[in-house]
């Protein structure tokens, strides 16, 4: 058993038959995508589930922040988070607009709400914050900043299926809310995701934008491309919906017991919550030192755990694709981060296992 190589994640995934019975019905159809029966059906889930009014399937994740910036008719300056995958900045860039690198609190990880304002100029349109590993950002001050200066806010909530803040989930803050249903996602659709939004004109839009454009009369009434989530992925998420409530709550266990086990470490510290509730999904440890980093993913390499250094480099130190504006605490912390494996069938035997490769450091 322990001879077994452990990976950062793995997909959760409902029993093969049950995707099959699922699937059983997309054959019988013929439909395989344009907004499908099993699309909807999981929309609908999804928004049962989550206790959210207007959730729109897409292709992926990143697509979903395009659309959300092409739905808001953004161009120019949008604030956004140096600690982060490469994908926030990407569709910031391919929608026309300039990512301007607000830097983070140590502790949340999250963009430092106070360090919006003096990044604000008059070519801001709009304030992109992720929660980060799911943690949720701080969306009242957010929200304030952008009233005061009549911006947009788009969160990136690639991670946070799950989280709730004030009793509701976390993606229904903001103008729009992105998420990803990546594999390596809590809830997957193996590739796909949604934009989530509580105003109706905005939904409506989103909806046309996901199909080249098209109203329901077919009419070509806007810009829009293809974004459309296949009837085989959503399959996959409507055969995943039955566990939605076993994974979450397990995940929470699994990141506790992480966090016992680990906590009487003096070189470690971890993710802090300060807003709401996360969803527990990754777990990350925040060294003293990159030099420490190195030589414990070095161990664990050996013994066939594999981590993963999320998120490293700091995107803002990526010239090729950036212009370089400093945001120290990001660059350190960045190179100070790994995620350890967390997934839905981990045992506390492999965990133990992980933490025993911290002793003696």
């Amino acid at each position: 058993m322990n001879n077994k190589s452990i990976y950062v994640t793995k997909p959760t995934l409902a029993p093969l038959e049950e995707y099959f019975d699922v699937l059983k019905g997309v054959w019988e159809r013929g439909i395989l995508t344009h907004n499908g029966p099993v699309v909807q059906n999981l929309e609908k889930q999804l928004a049962e589930k989550l206790n959210i009014n207007y959730l729109i399937a897409v292709s992926n994740g990143t697509i979903a922040l395009q659309m959300a910036i092409k739905a808001l008719d953004l161009k120019g300056e949008i604030i956004t988070t140096p600690f982060t995958w490469i994908a926030t900045v990407s569709a910031i860039k391919w929608e026309g607009c300039s990512p301007i690198f607000c830097d983070i609190d140590p502790h949340t990880l999250n963009l430092d709400p106070k360090k919006i304002e003096e990044l604000i100029t008059d070519k801001t349109v709009a304030i992109m914050p992720v929660h980060v590993f799911g943690n949720p950002c701080d969306v009242n001050t957010i929200e304030s900043i952008a009233k005061k200066h009549n911006l947009k806010v788009i969160y990136d909530a690639a991670h946070a299926v799950g989280s709730t803040y004030n009793g509701k989930s976390i993606l229904e803050y903001g103008d729009i809310s992105a998420t990803s249903f990546h594999a390596t996602k809590l809830f997957n659709t193996a590739e796909g995701g949604a934009c989530i939004t509580t105003n109706n004109e905005l939904y409506e839009k989103i909806q046309r934008i996901r199909f080249f454009g098209h109203n329901q009369s077919k009419d070509i009434v806007e810009d829009g491309f293809n974004g459309k989530m296949t009837e085989v992925h959503a399959a996959l998420g409507v055969a995943n919906m039955k566990y939605y409530d076993d994974v979450l709550s397990d995940r929470k266990k699994k990141y506790n017991y992480y966090h016992n086990a680990l906590s009487p470490l003096n070189f470690l510290y971890f993710q802090k919550f300060e807003i709401g509730e996360p969803n527990y999904s990754y777990f990350p440890v925040i060294f003293d030192s990159e030099e420490r980093l190195l030589k414990i993913e070095n161990k664990l390499n050996k013994e066939k755990i594999f981590p993963r250094r999320y998120f490293y480099p700091s995107i803002n130190t990526y010239t090729n694709i950036v212009d370089y504006q400093k945001c120290p605490v990001s660059e350190n912390i960045s190179k100070r981060i790994l995620c350890l494996p967390l997934f839905w069938n981990i045992s506390n035997n492999q965990i133990n296992r992980i933490a025993n490769a911290f002793n003696d450091h």
